[in-house]
């Protein structure tokens, strides 16, 4: 998995890029902490679900259906996160479903259910760039800096990168446009 920070950085770059009159600051933390949300699921170890169990580690909670879940209660909360109802769903959606998809581009573990409940097979992206993160105190490590930097170049400076360039061409529309 990419470390839980790296989780967040793909939602607020997007943030970045859409700006704030499309998301507002709630909704964007809410899609930080929801892209955040899924490796929530660690805490099966400690209750004794194996890794590979529908409930273990990168299974029923990095799935598209745990993504639509998040999304309906993002549309119930909507009036809180002071978005419509489909924009607060729709974005709490892709925050969610971006977590499972990075997971599946690194080269460990057992892949991502993201079928789930309708298939439990774990699968990956067929190509995988990101080097897994070692979970726990291993993470202190040369090998902890070595993911990193593995997310550092696959995830954090192109996520940065489009950031920057969708409130660049924000900037460049006219005002009519902008106010939309």
């Amino acid at each position: 998995m990419p470390t839980v920070m790296t989780h967040a950085v793909v939602p607020l770059a997007l943030g970045w890029a859409l700006g704030s009159r499309v998301i507002d600051r709630r909704l964007l933390i809410a899609g930080a902490l929801a892209a955040v949300l899924p490796d929530a699921d660690v805490v099966a170890f400690k209750l004794g679900i194996a890794y590979a169990d529908d409930f273990g580690h990168r299974g029923a909670s990095h799935s598209f259906a745990f993504s639509t879940l998040v999304a309906a209660l993002g549309a119930l909360a909507s009036r809180w996160l002071r978005a419509p109802p489909w924009t607060a769903a729709a974005w709490l959606f892709v925050c969610t479903a971006s977590h499972p998809l990075l997971d599946a581009l690194t080269d460990g573990g057992l892949g991502v259910a993201l079928y789930w409940p309708w298939s439990d097979q774990r699968i990956f992206a067929p190509w995988r760039p990101i080097e897994v993160s070692p979970i726990g105190a291993r993470f202190f490590s040369a090998r902890g800096l070595q993911v990193l930097w593995s997310e550092a170049r696959w995830i954090v400076l192109p996520a940065l990168a489009a950031g920057a360039l969708g409130a660049a061409m924000r900037q460049w529309l006219p005002r009519s446009e902008r106010a939309r």
